[in-house]
């Protein structure tokens, strides 16, 4: 019985590791800026939800958009990004759940759909309520592009990195 909760607790501890390395690294994406506070901070959050569980996944999510908007000046208010950094952690969240209910091409294509155009209609809303001057359909259009080209970048190398972590069979 020792044994056993012994493996369980060292796979824990492998968990929090590789989620510490995996924020490390969302923290490198968001140097890697395609417009404002919109970067390649999430892959690290969407490989995570596949490699660790979606939980894990939500957390390196939304800390990776934290520092996108730290390393961006928070560029649309602290307000406004700690919204989309509970987005981000649900978007990570539902991505590693559709993984494993689905299939990886529904969750790639719920995921992209989630971050990209439901994120700027969440984000475009979000700015109204705050009262931002850039805000509602002018916020909308004017990052409905490059987000969604950011999600689809983000979340296919996030799985393409998942899979070739698998054909080398490295798990936790």
């Amino acid at each position: 019985m020792n044994t056993i909760k012994s493996v369980k607790q060292n796979n824990k501890t492998m968990k929090i590791v590789y989620c510490g390395v995996l924020i490390a690294l969302s923290a490198v994406g968001a140097l890697i800026k395609i417009q404002g506070s919109i970067a390649f901070d999430s892959m690290p959050g969407f490989f995570a939800a596949l490699f660790l569980g979606p939980s894990y996944g939500a957390l390196v999510a939304g800390l990776g958009h934290i520092l996108t908007a730290v390393t961006s000046g928070f560029p649309l208010t602290l307000p406004m990004h700690i919204i989309i950094a509970l987005e981000m952690a649900l978007f990570g969240y539902l991505f590693g759940v559709f993984y494993r209910k689905f299939n990886y091409a529904i969750a790639i294509i719920l995921a992209i759909i989630l971050n990209g155009p439901i994120g700027a209609l969440v984000a475009a809303f979000a700015s109204v309520l705050l009262g931002l001057p850039f805000s509602g359909w002018v916020l909308f259009y004017a990052v409905i592009i490059p987000l969604t080209l950011a999600s689809v970048a983000n979340i296919v190398l996030a799985y393409l990195i998942f899979k070739i972590t698998n054909k080398y069979k490295l798990r936790v």
